[in-house]
């Protein structure tokens, strides 16, 4: 039985985006599920057949494939041009397309060796991660930090070569300097990683003292790093070529420091924007008053509170939040006001909320309105 088209199997186009697929791929998964059909050999077929569609639809490697030559892009059948119509030429075409493809999986194409080993058996160094912490105010004017990174670093001793000074390395003979050997097998042409040089392409007979051949060593460094003001909890500073140094003379891979934001005691961040939770005693909720503020810049800001001001009201302060990062925009800061219950009371305090509260009259109009509305429910259930 022929297979169907894999576009066809997850419903969706030739023009759908990996986002697309993997949620019709999730859709079909859940449906035919063997758990949510057990003892349906139909489903069970379903879903195989699924799952053999987006394992290779999902692969951009394997899609481009399959967009070129069908299943037959992956079928044994190719193998030596033996399927009907696919003589010398197509087996060519075919060779050229999953070296493009698979290069790299295979060991990479004997292109992209001679082209990217810096002048033989020169690997680019690994990228390192560095975390930073920071308090708020820091983030909200800017800093210039100091930090100390143990990383590898180019060994002085042989320049990066790693071979001992007045010698030089050598061609593998293995390989002829090209880092692979291949070997045929029917229609693939499979490349392997050399065995004798692992890859570089060259190898070195007389190795460094100082760095036992590597090309570099581990050193703590000390870098200067500037952090601008506005930076967000999770923000990448990226330093390039302070990473490792590449193996034996080969370009350095890059810092990346990653910035986490210390809570502060007074202020919540959102975006650009501060929130401050003001507490304010009853009698100034009540009555009405000036208070004043703490800002993000160390300063004080009056924020006037009106008479008969509740739990939750804000007020806005514009341009006393934080800055936008590479911009001249500011943030702006909210005062959320929480009105303060009196405790400890005196027994004259006692004594003059009792007089207070026998002169209310409809001085607390939510708590008036709330349950009076609760009387009305009530009484509905008991009618």
């Amino acid at each position: 039985m022929a297979k169907r088209d894999y576009y066809e199997v997850l419903g969706v186009g030739k023009s759908a985006d990996e986002k697309e697929l993997k949620a019709a791929y999730r859709k079909l998964a859940k449906q035919y599920h063997p758990d949510a059909n057990p003892g349906d050999k139909t489903a069970e077929a379903s879903f195989k057949e699924i799952n053999e569609a987006y394992d290779v639809l999902k692969d951009p490697q394997k899609k481009a494939a399959y967009d070129r030559f069908g299943h037959q892009a992956f079928d044994g059948g190719m193998g030596g041009g033996r399927g009907p119509g696919f003589g010398p030429e197509f087996n060519s075409s075919m060779s050229d397309i999953f070296e493009d493809l698979f290069g790299d999986f295979m060991g990479g194409s004997n292109r992209g060796r001679r082209g990217g080993r810096g002048g033989g058996g020169a690997a680019r160094g690994a990228d390192l991660r560095y975390n930073m912490e920071i308090g708020l105010t820091e983030a909200f004017t800017g800093k210039s930090a100091q930090i100390r990174v143990p990383s590898s670093v180019s060994c002085e001793a042989c320049n990066g070569s790693g071979a001992k000074p007045g010698t030089a390395p050598k061609t593998c003979t293995t390989c002829g300097g090209q880092g692979a050997v291949r070997s045929q097998s029917g229609f693939f042409t499979v490349e392997r990683t050399c065995p004798t040089c692992q890859g570089r392409g060259q190898v070195i007979s007389d190795p460094c003292n100082g760095c036992a051949g590597q090309g570099r060593v581990t050193r703590e460094r000390t870098l200067s790093v500037n952090i601008p003001a506005g930076v967000e909890d999770g923000t990448r500073i990226r330093l390039a070529s302070e990473g490792e140094a590449g193996v034996r003379g080969g370009p350095a891979g890059d810092l990346y420091i990653f910035l986490s934001v210390r809570p502060h005691e007074f202020f919540q961040r959102d975006g650009a924007d501060l929130f401050c939770k003001v507490p304010v005693s009853m009698t100034t909720a009540a009555m009405g008053g000036d208070i004043e503020v703490p800002t993000i810049d160390g300063k004080k800001a009056r924020v006037g509170i009106p008479e008969g001001t509740q739990t939750g009201k804000q007020f806005r302060l514009r341009g006393k939040g934080m800055p936008v990062l590479r911009s001249s925009q500011t943030g702006d800061m909210y005062i959320q006001v929480a009105v303060e219950t009196p405790v400890n009371l005196s027994r004259r305090q006692r004594e003059l909320l009792r007089d207070f509260e026998k002169e209310s009259r409809h001085n607390s109009p939510e708590s008036e309105g709330f349950f009076a509305r609760a009387k009305a429910f009530w009484d509905g259930f008991g009618s």
